[in-house]
């Protein structure tokens, strides 16, 4: 079974993590499962000895890793997001992954980067990291015990990725998650002018439902240009029965 198309796209991002040794961690579980592609997001400074001790054959991974400001400036050359965290809530995905389901996900996808977000080790990812996230994948874990170590997460979902990595066809190129945020504000302006919003934050919560659609969907520029041009169509419509 090829893998190397299938993985050499997947990115691990990881937000604010706290401790170097988790890093080192990190860096072996993705090696060991043909995963070379991390990013890590925030200003900390690690040691260099914790990081290296824990990577051990790995360090190259740590060498080459991409540091970003902000975990938006991280995702936006992707063209599908995904937060890993157990936590749900209001102002969460109202629907989750498994990383099987994850897998069969991706090798739908056409070409373009896929980054996996971990968060920090005390509290994972907050709820306005995971709002710029289009899904969420979650680790079913027993009741009695359910929070797994940063490097323990990583390592499962990387193994599931690796042993479901399929030979994918290359072709079209869907959108990335920037253009899919840009293109959801511009569907949402054409609703305000419509006088779609009624309610307090309807238009917050829409404009991010429509992104996370966009990017699932990986529609192709093409298609999304056509499927922006239907709300500036209804745009028109309305206003123009407004003039009558």
């Amino acid at each position: 079974m090829e893998t190397a198309g299938y993985l050499e796209r997947i990115r691990i991002v990881l937000v604010d993590t706290q401790d170097g040794a988790n890093i080192g961690s990190v860096c072996r579980a993705m090696k060991t499962m043909g995963i070379t592609d991390l990013a890590i997001v925030g200003d900390r400074e690690y040691d260099e000895d914790r990081v290296r001790t824990l990577a051990l054959h790995a360090s190259d991974i740590w060498e080459k890793a991409k540091r970003f400001g902000t975990l938006s400036e991280a995702l936006a050359d992707s063209i599908f997001t995904v937060g890993a965290t157990r936590r749900r809530g209001k102002f969460r995905k109202l629907s989750a992954y498994s990383p099987e389901q994850l897998s069969e996900k991706i090798s739908t996808l056409p070409d373009g980067r896929i980054s996996i977000v971990f968060g920090r080790e005390s509290d994972g990812l907050r709820d306005d990291e995971v709002a710029q996230c289009s899904s969420i994948v979650t680790i079913p874990t027993s009741d009695a015990f359910p929070s797994l170590n940063l490097s323990q997460a990583v390592q499962i979902i990387c193994y599931v990725l690796f042993n479901g990595a399929l030979v994918y066809k290359q072709g079209m190129t869907a959108v990335s998650h920037e253009k899919a945020r840009e293109s959801a504000a511009g569907i949402s302006e054409h609703l305000e002018k419509m006088g779609y919003y009624k309610l307090a934050d309807e238009e917050k919560w829409t404009r991010q439902l429509i992104a996370d659609i966009i990017e699932r969907a990986a529609l192709s520029g093409e298609e999304l240009r056509r499927f922006e041009k239907i709300f500036r169509k209804a745009e028109l419509i309305a206003m123009h029965k407004r003039d009558i």
